[in-house]
């Protein structure tokens, strides 16, 4: 496991009690470095949306926790926040929600002379997704192609 995985596991099993205790979804955590600045970022949803004083509680909670546990070497900013409307599908849980909607999918490469795809999500395996196109074309992509997965939004 690396540093970073295991960072992010620790967090995950740290927060975890606090989303039962709020009523809240944990759909990710990550840690990254971006500017030359560690992050430890919490995404966190309920029923209706998260909102800024929802993220504060936790934030407040959850900093103590990390102080108190003290395992993440390097100096970070931790962060709470709504995964957005641009949430990415990453775990089981996110294909099994996603079932029957609207999704955007960007390759790295170009298949068919194009790197991006929408289309309703009807099927899913560990390896791959299937979407069914507007004009009724199923297109299964393997998930090590996929750069990008995430709902689709109009604004």
């Amino acid at each position: 496991m690396t540093k970073r995985e295991n960072y992010e596991s620790r967090t995950e099993a740290l927060l975890l009690p606090l989303m039962e205790e709020f009523h809240f979804e944990l759909v990710d955590v990550e840690y990254v470095k971006e500017g030359g600045t560690w992050y430890l970022r919490a995404y966190i949803d309920k029923e209706g949306g998260i909102t800024v004083n929802d993220c504060e509680a936790v934030s407040r909670r959850m900093s103590d926790l990390l102080d108190e546990e003290d395992f993440i070497d390097d100096s970070y900013v931790f962060e709470v926040s709504s995964p957005g409307l641009g949430r990415p599908l990453k775990k089981e849980k996110d294909y099994i929600r996603s079932m029957g909607k609207e999704i955007e999918i960007r390759t790295y490469r170009a298949i068919e002379r194009k790197k991006e795809f929408r289309g309703v999500l009807s099927a899913y395996t560990e390896d791959t997704v299937t979407i069914i196109t507007e004009d009724e074309q199923t297109h299964t992509f393997e998930k090590k192609d996929i750069a990008l997965i995430r709902l689709a939004f109009d604004f």
